[in-house]
């Protein structure tokens, strides 16, 4: 019972960090229904500046995190314009296709000498990591830290949709584009804003995945990143608290999985809950099905 419980807690920790790159899926494809597939690769950018900064320019790490992700923040606003504004009025294959180039291109493009390098790097930890044992169950300064980041996070983000005028503006250009230009808004400027936030939130999410796991490497966002995107459409794409709920189910899927069916096929187990969601709800557990729009 005690070992279930150690292995529920790390399933939140690694559902936390699943849950800022989800975020990220379900908002680009609130605002202009497309899957960006390089958003993992940003998770992996996020982690490498947090190294390089903590490790090559002796940044301390509460100036490396903003930094990242502020850094994450322009590349998500480069990639949108150079890559998916030109194509956001061409059939959805096209966008589909560059957006998988653009992983493509950041992934290899990193492993290039002179950028990243191709070789796992290992993250000497940030803080001393203290370990708590509450009768048998193990909870370290990790966990915490981890969990409070994200919780202030998405508190944040809620707070931001929810009650500001630019969040205001981010749920208009979701239900309508033409509309919301018609009220004054700058549709392309909030594009770019959703793709800032959502690059933002995932760079967080590296660093806490490279202090949690401290090896990173140039392909590192290749995984997580399918799995938040199984998140994203579990909880219901598009749906910010279906997100939240996908990711954490997702964190708790992958750890019980490896820990007590086979760690070899704990991402063939993930990946089958994103078929069986696509064959008997669609929608996700939170999403809303409604006409499609043509």
């Amino acid at each position: 019972m005690i070992e279930a419980i150690n292995q529920v807690l790390n399933g939140l920790q690694l559902g936390l960090v699943y849950a800022l790159i989800a975020l990220g899926y379900t908002m680009v494809y609130g605002i202009i229904r497309l899957i960006n597939f390089a958003h993992g690769d940003v998770f992996m950018v996020g982690a490498f500046i947090a190294f390089i900064s903590t490790v090559n320019w002796h940044l301390p790490f509460y100036i490396a995190v903003p930094l990242s992700m502020l850094i994450c923040a322009a590349l998500g606003v480069i990639i949108e314009r150079l890559a998916y504004r030109p194509l956001r009025y061409a059939a959805r294959i096209a966008a589909l296709i560059s957006a998988i180039g653009v992983s493509l291109l950041i992934e290899y493009g990193g492993s290039l000498k002179f950028v990243f390098g191709p070789n796992y790097r290992v993250v000497p930890q940030p803080f001393s990591v203290v370990q708590w044992d509450l009768s048998g169950i193990s909870v370290s300064n990790i966990q915490v830290i981890v969990l409070v980041t994200v919780v202030i996070l998405l508190a944040g983000l809620q707070y931001l949709v929810a009650r500001t005028k630019t969040g205001k503006a981010m749920r208009a250009v979701s239900f309508d584009h033409d509309a919301a230009r018609l009220m004054g808004i700058n549709v392309d400027a909030i594009i770019s804003y959703t793709f800032a936030l959502g690059s933002a939130l995932a760079a967080a999410g590296g660093v806490l995945y490279s202090v949690a796991y401290p090896q990173i490497n140039p392909f590192m966002g290749i995984m997580p990143g399918l799995k938040a995107f199984t998140a994203a459409v579990l909880g219901g794409i598009g749906s910010i608290p279906g997100a939240m709920l996908g990711a954490l189910i997702m964190g708790q899927v992958d750890v019980l999985s490896a820990a007590y069916i086979s760690s070899q096929l704990r991402d063939a187990i993930a990946f089958t809950i994103l078929i069986l969601v696509l064959l008997v709800k669609p929608s996700g557990l939170l999403g809303k099905t409604g006409p499609e729009k043509v």
